[in-house]
């Protein structure tokens, strides 16, 4: 069970450190937007490698941090049922939920991705726009980080499930923990 453990702060610190550093390319994208803006009304003039650059900056954000969203608990989750449930019983559902939806999507991004992203690098695929950007093919390459990240978040969930069916969770940091929910608690 030790490694186990060891596995889930592995794969969640590699999410942490590439979501963290990732989580920039926002402001990045927000500066050459506004760069843009001003070009196009203040000066009547516009680059259009500068416009796909924010399109493509957004996309490799999000795309890679996803797997960082999974670690923080920051996707959708209809909280009815799994809220106020016992640990056990959220450990169970996500257990589920990655092996039942996850894992499969995982496999129809790859299944999918990787020929679309292994043509895009045969050619050195670039922008569409006559005075685009050069290197598409380096932005659809985070289709494949995408399907990593979030496929190793995926098993590190499934692996703290387990620590915690197997009343084991002890053996992960606080911050890699199920969390209580205090208020429900309070309000039974």
């Amino acid at each position: 069970m030790p490694i186990l453990a060891w596995i889930v702060r592995a794969i969640s610190g590699v999410n942490r450190l590439v979501g963290e550093t990732l989580s920039w390319l926002a402001l990045a994208c927000v500066l050459v937007c506004f760069t843009v803006v001003v070009q196009r009304y203040f000066f009547n003039t516009s680059t259009l490698w500068m416009q796909d650059l924010y399109v493509w900056l957004s996309g490799a954000m999000f795309t890679g941090v996803a797997g960082y969203a999974l670690l923080r608990d920051d996707h959708v989750r209809v909280d009815i049922f799994y809220r106020p449930a016992s640990l056990k019983r959220k450990a169970m559902a996500d257990l589920f939920g990655v092996i039942v939806f996850l894992f499969p999507f995982i496999y129809v991004v790859f299944h999918y991705g990787w020929p679309a992203v292994a043509r895009s690098w045969s050619y050195y695929e670039a922008s569409g726009n006559i005075g685009g950007m050069p290197g598409l093919f380096v932005l659809k390459s985070f289709i494949i980080v995408f399907g990593v990240l979030v496929g190793l978040q995926g098993l590190a969930m499934a692996l703290r499930a387990i620590l915690v069916l197997a009343d084991q969770q002890d053996l992960l940091p606080e911050h890699l923990r199920y969390k209580r929910d205090v208020d429900l608690e309070t309000a039974l």
